[in-house]
């Protein structure tokens, strides 16, 4: 069975969210603070960490940060106040798949739940050879490790910033409109949620290219969506 590792300190949420993840035939376990939620990290291995922000002890971003210095990849849904949209960006800097504000659907972070497994069990399934390092001129990306260098230099992405560049290295000349990108990359395709693509990918820029201005990797289709430079892959 599955297992979830809940990061809350209000017992309620917890409790509600662990209900509703029940159907999914999914295990729950508990940590109130983030150091608990680290040492639960140290002896188990979770599909899952749903974590929230604010927490006693450490907070969810040092606890996110700590996650992603380690060499294994655990998933993170980040639980958010409404109305800190820094909170929001600076979670998704360091590491966080995927983020919901509170107070939430519960059926919408089921669906968000869903959705990242999904799709950590179709990279699973991949043969080795899809996971090979991808190496486009000066670009370099490491799936196992999750590593990205451009010219040698080491680029410091988020989780989704990562699986975006790969998807669009792994598929050079090929235009995706943005809820084709939420589909492939977040797992989930709602309208309204394209801005969360546009955000991304101009982050991404900032962090890839030598003039985020101008593009040289990852191109603007305009009215359609965007595509990976197909010359570089050549």
């Amino acid at each position: 069975m599955r297992r979830i590792l809940i990061v809350e300190d209000d017992r309620d949420i917890a409790e509600l969210v662990a209900l509703h993840l029940g159907d999914l035939s999914i295990r729950t376990e508990f940590a109130v603070d983030g150091r608990e939620a680290l040492a639960r990290l140290e002896r188990r291995t979770y599909c899952l960490v749903i974590l929230d922000l604010r927490l006693p002890e450490l907070d969810g971003l040092e606890v996110c940060k700590r996650l992603r210095a380690r060499d294994d990849y655990t998933p993170i849904l980040m639980l958010t106040a409404k109305a800190t949209e820094l909170d929001r960006v600076l979670g998704l800097e360091v590491g966080a798949d995927d983020y919901l504000t509170k107070p939430f659907s519960v059926l919408e972070l089921v669906a968000r739940v869903k959705a990242i497994l999904r799709r950590v069990e179709e990279l699973g399934k991949r043969p080795v050879s899809a996971r090979q390092v991808v190496e486009i001129g000066d670009l370099v990306i490491d799936p196992d490790r999750r590593r990205v260098t451009v010219g040698g230099r080491a680029l410091e992405l988020t989780a989704k910033e990562f699986d975006l560049l790969l998807h669009f290295a792994s598929h050079p000349g090929l235009v995706f409109s943005r809820s084709q990108l939420l589909d492939l990359v977040w797992g989930y395709g709602h309208d309204g949620y394209e801005h969360t693509v546009n955000s991304h990918i101009n982050r991404l820029r900032s962090k890839l290219e030598p003039d985020p201005a101008r593009p040289r990797y990852i191109q603007t289709v305009w009215g359609v969506g965007y595509r990976f430079a197909e010359d570089l892959a050549a």
